[in-house]
């Protein structure tokens, strides 16, 4: 398809202007889709596989929806949705990048295949505008634009970085046909010969004194989430003030404020 072809698939109709009533919606086929892929991966999200779902024939969805591409965007947009950022901005922007962040690493536990969509592109539908505009607006009255897509990107990239390994390590725990716990234990034995040659001390403090390995997924996700919000605060001005979460209290002491 040429530029001159292409037409975002936000600004296609749903349906035409005359003409009898569509049968079908785009949004039966999305979540159809979904369903689809949350089960069985993305690649199982053709147009037959869903036309089958749905009761429909394959070719006629390519009215509803011209293209593989159109439907992953369209997928990928009613999953966004999921995030709840009703409320925002609240008033307490480290609450609701909290909330927002917690938000999206469910939905990509949800539909682990949203790990495998290219998103450099985005197709700028509802629900990504409508986070876009809940999201930003959280910091827009601390810090200008370009420091906000900043901000907003070092959040983003936690999140996704940290999501993208733990949904990849569970496939290959899963390939494997091992626990984690089992995985580690067949894996001791040469681990424990690394520490005590003594040629990897970095690695050896690791292994010997490290507590986050040893933490769960959610919680390691959390403590970075809390780094990264602590170096979110340092961008913004005093007024923009969020209380420190209890736990951070509690770690830092009585009295040693950030």
């Amino acid at each position: 398809m040429t530029d001159a072809e292409y037409v975002n698939i936000w600004m296609r109709p749903e349906r035409p202007a005359y003409g009898p009533k569509p049968a079908y919606s785009r949004a039966q086929i999305t979540e159809a889709a979904i369903r689809i892929a949350d089960a069985e991966g993305l690649e199982s999200a053709t147009m037959r596989r869903i036309a089958a779902e749905i009761g429909a024939g394959a070719m006629s969805l390519y009215r509803y929806v011209p293209s593989r591409d159109n439907l992953i965007e369209l997928m990928a947009d009613q999953v966004m949705g999921e995030i709840d950022v009703t409320g925002m901005p609240s008033g307490d922007w480290r609450a609701d990048l909290t909330r927002y962040a917690e938000g999206q690493r469910a939905m990509w536990l949800r539909h682990p295949w949203i790990a495998t969509v290219q998103r450099s592109l985005p197709s700028f539908g509802p629900s990504q505008l409508l986070l876009v505009e809940r999201l930003m607006g959280v910091l827009d009255a601390f810090v200008p634009i370009d420091e906000n897509l900043g901000l907003v990107a070092l959040l983003n990239g936690h999140v996704e970085g940290t999501v993208r390994e733990e949904i990849s390590s569970a496939e290959a725990f899963r390939r494997s046909g091992l626990s984690e716990p089992e995985w580690m234990a067949r894996s001791y034995p040469y681990v424990d010969r690394l520490v005590k040659s003594g040629e990897y001390p970095i690695f050896a403090k690791i292994v010997m004194e490290a507590r986050q390995p040893h933490l769960s997924r959610e919680e390691q996700f959390r403590n970075g989430l809390e780094r990264v919000l602590d170096c979110i605060a340092t961008a913004l001005p005093s007024t923009a003030g969020s209380p420190m979460p209890a736990h951070r209290e509690g770690q830092d002491g009585p009295g040693t404020g950030s």
